[in-house]
């Protein structure tokens, strides 16, 4: 069980960081913080700048604490999160990966809700130096993180309404 839970740390772990790394720094074909931002300006983020900031922090620090398997769970809560934004305002409702859905995010996102749930495993840095979050920190951080997720999706949501609206009564007054 060790190793397995070891074999989807590294794997899951690594390709978020890389895919939060082109998000973030512009590395492996990414866009960097500009070009993201850009994208989430259009899926109605307000500000783009600091929700991409925030969200390319939590893809790419996430999969490196997953990865490591430290301050666990913490790396979970990060992939978790971004997933979760990627799965409900970019990729739904389509499910296949081919077709531009939310397949591959979904496997990110049960990764890192069964590593939360059973922890990193014996091969992990938080069991050699002794370091995970305590569930009185790690609860109130699912709080946040949901929290985080509610505010994000009906800010968004309220700033495409008003967007559109204000674009139907541009075309009533033409």
């Amino acid at each position: 069980m060790d190793l397995a839970l070891l074999v989807l740390r590294v794997t899951v772990g690594l390709l978020v960081a890389a895919h939060g790394a082109q998000k973030l720094f512009g590395w492996f074909g990414g866009g960097g913080l500009q070009g993201t931002s850009k994208f989430m300006a259009s899926l109605g983020f307000r500000p783009a700048l600091g929700w991409t900031a925030i969200g390319s922090i939590a893809e790419f620090a996430g999969g490196l604490l997953l990865a490591l398997g430290l301050f666990s769970p913490l790396g979970s809560l990060g992939v978790g999160s971004a997933m979760a934004i990627a799965i409900t305002k970019i990729h739904w409702p389509k499910l296949w990966a081919s077709n531009g859905g939310f397949e591959y995010p979904l496997v990110n996102l049960a990764v890192a809700v069964a590593v939360g749930i059973v922890g990193p495993g014996a091969y992990a840095l938080d069991r050699v130096w002794g370091t995970s979050l305590p569930s009185v920190i790690s609860q109130p951080l699912l709080g946040l993180v949901a929290l985080g997720y509610l505010v994000g999706m009906a800010s968004s949501a309220a700033i495409k309404n008003a967007s559109s609206g204000t674009r139907s009564s541009e075309a009533r007054g033409r």
